[in-house]
């Protein structure tokens, strides 16, 4: 008995217990790659399903249909622009000056039916009777309900939606520059959420509305997919927002609580400016998209009203080359020691003294802010004081002239002196340029792309002495401007 009980306490052999460890291991190794195995398996099922559902929703709800992946055109877009009858008569010539009746697409928004004939494009719209609406007496600015409107109306009067990829909302006095536009918004995937536009020129309107709402004046877009998720709840998100009085505050809330935010642009100009505002023109760092507020400010081409202005602007604004219209380059003539700001399309500038590119990118301030009460800072950008006693700052005024396609394949456009810019100013040194009465800048004809960087130019000798010719270059890598 003694013995049976000593044997209970004793001990394994070293060898046999190793061996039966050993073999429990093994075991339990084999059985925890078998769950590893049947995991990733139901997993991977579980997450072919999910991809497979998750797809399925997105190419129905988000991508429109038959959506391609070729690049974004003007035939993907469609504008709703809102007018009214009183101010269409003063208005068309805006529109007119932009919309290409054989390309582009889109309503005019109006408050009652026109009274003249209408020409078949572009197509409008009378607006829907908001004052049926059960907010509209209520509401703290009862009109701009129909302002906010116009993306839904828009929306619906696609009853096939084609191939629409953006939705483009502006005023009657908004001018797109299209060719530009459509370069824009091919850099985004019109697929997914998107809200682009700009901001004001000026701190105080933006302290007043908002830093990150696009301004309806200057123009926004709305992909697609966005625009479908806005409409879908738009009146209901009116009545919430019914205390708010700006359709561009409105807008930017609903699309803020659908979890969008802007993604902002310069190239959209709200131009909250008054008065002469051809420095800013000027000294544009940004291809230009929209233009806004011209029945605000003096006309953009002095000897001309602010409608021929406009027609004029666009017959550089109309060509291949829109993308460099108002694009900023500078170049010099050292023997006499000038500097030349040139604003493809619209002006030069000659300044009797050698500026770097660094103190010419800030606009010379020949205009004013839209609140004449605001204190500065004014602007949403630093400025260059106008000098006017100063001869060596104040420069020489050239505005676009014409343009033209010489034999040998170059575009030149010619820019000539206005009498209302004539200087009355004594010579900031020996060499006056006083005498010079034409400008004329060459470039190639092949398209230059937006974002494709700062062009340079280099004069060129010219037998004229009142005439300076410029030709436009692809700087060279690593060159300095100054």
């Amino acid at each position: 008995m003694l013995s049976q009980r000593l044997a209970i306490f004793r001990p394994f052999s070293f060898n046999k217990s190793f061996s039966v460890s050993k073999s429990l291991v093994l075991v339990v190794l084999i059985f925890f790659i078998f769950l590893a195995s049947l995991s990733g398996i139901l997993n991977s099922s579980k997450s072919n399903f999910m991809y497979s559902l998750q797809n399925k929703w997105t190419t129905t709800s988000l991508q429109p249909s038959g959506t391609d992946i070729s690049p974004t055109n003007i035939s993907h877009i469609v504008f709703a622009i809102s007018s009214s009858n009183k101010l269409w008569p003063r208005r068309r010539n805006y529109v007119e000056a932009w919309w290409r009746p054989n390309s582009t697409s889109g309503y005019i928004f109006f408050d009652k039916l026109p009274q003249n004939p209408w020409p078949n494009s572009p197509i409008f719209k009378v607006s829907e009777d908001t004052t049926k609406f059960q907010v509209f007496s209520s509401h703290a600015n009862p009109p701009v309900i129909r302002i906010v409107r116009a993306i839904l109306e828009a929306y619906r009067a696609e009853e096939e939606p084609r191939n629409v990829r953006w939705y483009v909302i502006g005023d009657d006095d908004t001018i797109f520059f299209v060719d530009n536009l459509v370069s824009l918004l091919k850099r985004y995937d019109h697929t997914k959420y998107f809200y682009i536009g700009g901001i004001s020129e000026c701190r105080k309107s933006n302290d007043d509305f908002s830093f990150h709402m696009a301004y309806g004046g200057a123009g926004f877009a709305l992909s697609r997919p966005l625009a479908s998720a806005l409409v879908t709840h738009l009146d209901y998100c009116i009545e919430k927002y019914k205390l708010l009085a700006v359709s561009d505050i409105i807008l930017q809330s609903c699309i803020a609580d659908i979890g969008v935010s802007l993604t902002p642009h310069k190239e959209f100009h709200q131009i909250d400016l008054v008065g002469d505002i051809s420095g800013y023109l000027s000294s544009a760092q940004s291809p230009l998209v929209t233009l806004h507020h011209l029945d605000s400010a003096l006309p953009i081409f002095p000897s001309m009203s602010r409608y021929e202005s406009v027609k004029h602007l666009m017959k550089a604004g109309n060509s291949s080359h829109q993308s460099r219209l108002l694009q900023q380059t500078i170049c010099y003539d050292k023997h006499r020691n000038w500097t030349y700001s040139i604003s493809w399309g619209y002006s030069v500038y000659i300044f009797e003294q050698i500026y770097p590119r660094s103190v010419l990118r800030k606009p010379l301030e020949t205009f004013r802010p839209w609140n004449p009460r605001s204190r500065p800072p004014h602007y949403m950008f630093n400025t260059r004081k106008l000098e006017p006693d100063g001869p060596c700052k104040d420069p020489h005024v050239f505005f676009f002239e014409s343009q033209n396609v010489t034999a040998g394949g170059h575009l030149v456009t010619s820019y000539t002196k206005s009498r209302p810019y004539r200087r009355r100013l004594p010579s900031c040194s020996t060499n006056s340029a006083d005498h010079v009465s034409k400008i004329q800048i060459s470039s190639t004809l092949a398209s230059h792309e937006m974002d494709t960087g700062a062009q340079c130019c280099d004069l060129l000798n010219t037998h004229h002495r009142n005439i300076t010719t410029a030709k436009l270059r692809t700087c060279m890598e690593g060159e300095i401007v100054a």
